[in-house]
């Protein structure tokens, strides 16, 4: 799909009619030929964005995926940097990448975890934890427990950190791409099961803001400059730093 190292329309539906794991284990090889990897300005523009925050010493990049986002915690971080996934598929891509990319050994250590996000097995080990493009894959009724799983792994005042683009206009033609594909995926776990859990639009800042609160962190946006202003004079992107009190 979209490149000819890709997935085809066929192995996309095979995934989509899957569970999210065993969806996510099958398209692992080709998930970095599609646009559902994170564009390197994303990574890039966060990186830049948490060096003011640091030093770090241990970083955790949940629902790690392939690895991409794992990247931006290598200059960030002292110690040690690990990616967390659930799928076996995709940790295997991103075990397989990061030792080509980087053959020989030093710091930051890093390691890999097969793992739910909502069933985290640390306990205050992580200084920065960062995530990229992974939550529509929790409904809104999951916050709650997957923030607290998030706090219970970072140490007294870690960071949380994600990307978010600002609020598309609903005459925009990706608002109703967005909104197409929403429907279309209530549609499908209303007839199948088991579901696969991937919406766009699930996540407003005023709400996963709400939870963070409740949760126990402490939270500002801090503007994206590399990627502009809207006409409105608001950035285009920021990223929400969550603190944990």
């Amino acid at each position: 799909m979209f490149t000819s190292q890709g997935p085809t329309l066929r192995e996309l539906a095979t995934q989509a009619l899957s569970s999210v794991e065993q969806g996510y284990d099958l398209l692992a090889p080709k998930f970095d030929a599609t646009p559902f990897r994170t564009p390197e300005p994303w990574l890039h523009a966060v990186t830049k964005a948490l060096r003011p925050l640091g030093p770090f010493d241990d970083g955790l990049d949940l629902c790690t995926g392939t690895g991409a986002g794992l990247r931006t915690l290598l200059p960030l971080c002292r110690r040690r940097v690990t990616g967390v996934d659930f799928s076996a598929g995709m940790l295997e891509v991103a075990r397989t990448a990061a030792a080509r990319a980087h053959p020989v050994s030093g710091p930051p250590a890093v390691d890999w975890v097969r793992a739910d996000a909502m069933a985290l097995p640390f306990r205050e080990g992580y200084d920065l934890a960062v995530s990229f493009g992974a939550f529509g894959h929790f409904l809104p009724d999951d916050r709650p427990r997957l923030f607290a799983r998030v706090r219970q792994a970072l140490r007294p005042g870690g960071v949380l950190a994600f990307p978010l683009a600002a609020p598309l206009s609903a005459r925009a033609p990706a608002w109703w791409a967005a909104s197409g594909f929403d429907a279309a995926m209530r549609l499908r776990n209303a007839l199948r099961r088991p579901p696969f859990v991937m919406y766009y639009r699930t996540w407003p800042y005023s709400a996963v803001r709400a939870d963070l609160l409740r949760a126990g962190f402490t939270e500002r946006l801090v503007r994206l400059d590399d990627f502009g202003d809207r006409p409105d004079g608001a950035p285009r992107a920021a990223l929400l730093v969550a603190r944990k009190l």
